[in-house]
């Protein structure tokens, strides 16, 4: 038996600023990261396992408007939703991911039918979303997945013509859990819509194992939440776990060298939620917020948004 069950979720990192946010929509941002983290927590209590609590995180997470994931997905160039996603288990250390998908309610379970049934890794677009269906995952119209807050970033951005990072105020909008259960077994899971007005099928590192996600049950698992090119050019997850493997950091040492220091040489900014195989929680981050929240076997819950 495991010591302690930990679950830690993040709802994106970046510049955000308790002047640029009104109280009633910072109580919305709590609730959102609360009911996550319940979500998630709950089936740990029950005895449940790593991976079926970081997914009904996750899922939940995506099933609310305000992160940049399943239903509060950004626009890309031309209008349309495209979703990475990526779930991963320490045990066995399968992985399964999709990315630039489509029209699919809850891009975390399409990868968790990945890493499942399909024999493979990585699925990708249209054959991903067939794939998805076949296994009978749930489907909406664009219309579900419009809210006006990400149409308005995208007319700016077209506007401008940039690519936003989630909206003005600079804020990586990615949704991620991880967990120990009582088994000692840990996952991770990451889900995003990417960047606003994004082009030619850009890919992050949300779905990449590794960069974005990575469980590992020898050292931690990790979900991260970023400027993805960044990330993926540093496999900052996989990273911190080399970093407790092979030179015996502890979680926060690893995450402290990586996000405050290697990311930081390279501008990469952001941040991310981490458990290590005793049940250690950290979310470490190098930008001014990141949305947060917490919850071990020992301990009340937390939910932060900023430094």
């Amino acid at each position: 038996m495991a010591a302690n069950i930990s679950i830690a979720i993040h709802g994106g990192a970046g510049t955000i600023l308790k002047s640029s946010m009104t109280p009633a929509l910072q109580a919305r941002y709590e609730h959102g990261l609360q009911q996550a983290l319940d979500a998630g927590y709950a089936i740990l209590e029950k005895g449940g396992s790593s991976v079926d609590a970081v997914a009904a995180a996750v899922v939940s997470l995506e099933d609310f408007e305000l992160f940049n994931a399943g239903r509060g997905a950004v626009f890309n160039n031309v209008g349309k939703h495209e979703m990475d996603a990526c779930i991963m288990r320490g045990d066995t250390m399968e992985a399964g991911a999709v990315c630039g998908v489509a029209g699919v309610k809850n891009p975390v379970l399409l990868a968790r039918a990945v890493m499942e049934r399909s024999g493979h890794v990585l699925l990708s677009g249209q054959g991903a979303e067939e794939f998805g269906r076949a296994q009978g995952l749930e489907y909406a119209d664009e219309a579900y997945f419009y809210t006006q807050q990400r149409y308005d970033q995208w007319q700016q951005a077209l506007k401008e013509d940039r690519v936003q990072l989630d909206h003005t105020d600079k804020k990586f909008g990615t949704v991620g859990a991880v967990a120990l259960d009582r088994a000692g077994n840990l996952a991770a899971a990451t889900s995003t819509g990417g960047m606003t007005n994004k082009k030619f099928g850009r890919v992050g590192d949300s779905p990449v194992p590794g960069a974005g996600t990575y469980a590992n049950n020898n050292t931690c698992a990790i979900s991260c939440t970023g400027h993805g090119e960044l990330f993926l050019r540093a496999v900052v997850a996989h990273d911190i776990s080399c970093l407790m493997e092979y030179k015996g950091l502890s979680l926060k040492e690893a995450c402290d060298i990586v996000v405050h220091d290697k990311l930081v040489k390279i501008g990469g900014e952001g941040g991310l939620a981490a458990v290590d195989k005793a049940g250690n929680i950290e979310m470490p981050f190098n930008s001014e917020g990141m949305y947060r929240a917490c919850k071990s076997g020992s301990g009340a819950p937390l939910v932060l948004i900023y430094k």
